[in-house]
């Protein structure tokens, strides 16, 4: 994360004025353009400066979105789409002024197709709305990225999280978008179908382009069975090597974990001052498996074995529902628990992915930073998968503890890319990360930067992010 990435563009003032009056004419108390509004759709989840944009349009529908886009691009407004604002590195940030696309009123379940183990909805329902919705039907959507984020934003940011290891991340469980482009026409990039050779895949290019290629109107999702049985267990290892060895076996073994979360000696510690707990303070394991009831218990037991190997303490273990959310209560509140190890401290969360044979290396390598730089950041890892967040504690009103908690995050992207691994393994780049792609892509931003020209010619689609034109 860098401040020098997050830059004011040229603001069209002539453009926007006009924009403004033609909103409030066509969408009434739908549009508003009062401070606190507009402040409520700028960024706030880290310390990067928030850029308001001029006014917020609250859409209810794919016309609304078609008409917001035209007027927008006949007058070279800039455009930011909104879901929830749990997004991490600045992508909703108005960085040249323009019109913030709330998508709060466009949440509904347009279709469900059981037999398909599939779903089409719109774009401001959040994940969580969703499943309260399959829930009768016996599916659920698995993505799971923390936050009750919206499933719009989700697919922008090619969201993850804690269940990807077994169900994979958003561009694994988009079947097709409908989106509205720059000239204001709603494109559909695929159909239902599971598989298919049929020209570019449209549908990969819109997920994870964080609202720079075009207006995301709808998402078709694939869907899963809730599992007949899920059980859960916990245990602390001797070292952080014998931790991350015991996933590599537990993965290379084919064993299907739903999750299996990794939390440092220092998290651990936070955790048990949060949430009264009294788990020992060393590397520890969260896992999670689905399945039948013979198959959860066959599961755990492998890596009961296999946890053994590596020095491991007992293996906590249940499949009763309650139990398992008190087992794994640790887990669930770790943000929370971080960010009380000091609260008169700001939080930054920072976040990249490596290929799990270097997890350990990085992890290591890391916490030897965190104490040489005398940083407060404890680590979790989604151990299956390779990626891990830091939350770095430091004072966001100090420009010195500013500039170490950066030079910080820029050696651990710099080790990260150093390991064949990348700067972000689910928060997306936006403002924050945008030095650290150049880095990792190199030449490959110029093709970037060509689809970006070709279909938003005038740059109004959330501009500013992800690379500079």
């Amino acid at each position: 994360m860098a401040l020098k990435d997050v830059v004011a563009g040229v603001r069209n003032e002539a453009g926007i004025a006009t924009v403004l009056g033609l909103l409030k004419q066509s969408f009434g108390e739908r549009f508003q353009t009062g401070q606190s509004f507009r402040e409520q759709h700028a960024h706030t989840t880290t310390y990067l400066p928030a850029q308001l944009p001029d006014g917020v349009v609250f859409v209810e529908g794919a016309e609304d979105v078609s008409a917001v886009v035209k007027t927008c691009a006949a007058h070279k407004v800039p455009m930011i789409p909104f879901g929830t604002g749990t997004s991490l590195e600045g992508q909703i940030n108005a960085s040249a002024g323009g019109i913030s696309i709330d998508f709060s009123r466009m949440n509904r379940v347009l279709a469900v197709n059981a037999e398909d183990l599939d779903c089409t909805v719109e774009p401001g329902i959040t994940r969580e709305e969703l499943n309260t919705h399959l829930r009768d039907t016996g599916l659920f959507f698995p993505i799971d990225p923390g936050a009750n984020a919206s499933i719009g934003g989700m697919a922008s940011t090619r969201a993850s999280g804690t269940n990807a290891v077994r169900y994979g991340t958003m561009k694994d469980n988009v079947l097709s978008l409908t989106v509205v482009t720059a000239n204001g026409e709603e494109i559909r990039t695929a159909r239902r179908a599971k598989k298919t050779s049929a020209g570019y895949d449209l549908t990969r290019l819109f997920i994870g382009a964080e609202g720079t290629l075009g207006v995301i109107t709808s998402v078709t999702l694939k869907l899963q069975g809730i599992p007949e049985k899920i059980g859960g267990g916990v245990c602390g290892f001797p070292s952080l090597k014998a931790a991350c060895d015991a996933v590599i076996t537990t993965i290379q073994m084919g064993i299907p974990v739903a999750r299996i979360e990794l939390l440092d000696e220092t998290q651990m510690r936070a955790c048990n001052a949060y949430s009264k707990l009294s788990y020992a303070e060393k590397p520890t394991l969260f896992l999670e498996f689905h399945g039948t009831e013979a198959t959860v218990a066959l599961q755990a037991e492998q890596f009961k074995e296999i946890a053994a190997e590596f020095g491991a303490d007992e293996f906590l273990y249940t499949a009763n529902a309650e139990e398992r959310s008190q087992l794994w209560k640790a887990r669930h509140n770790a943000y929370w628990a971080g960010m009380a190890l000091d609260p008169t401290l700001n939080g930054l969360s920072t976040d990249v992915c490596v290929p799990i044979s270097r997890l350990a290396d990085c992890v290591a390598e890391t916490q030897a930073d965190i104490r040489e730089t005398g940083l407060l950041a404890p680590i979790v890892g989604h151990a299956g998968d390779g990626n891990f967040h830091v939350l770095v504690l430091f004072d966001a009103k100090n420009p010195q503890d500013v500039a170490r908690a950066e030079a910080f995050v820029s050696r651990l992207n710099t080790r990260a890319l150093a390991m064949d691994g990348t700067c972000t393994g689910e928060h997306g780049v936006g403002q924050g990360k945008m030095s650290f792609l150049e880095q990792e892509l190199g030449p490959a931003l110029d093709v970037m930067r060509q689809v970006k020209r070709g279909l938003d010619p005038d740059n109004l689609f959330n501009p500013g992010k992800i690379f500079r034109l």
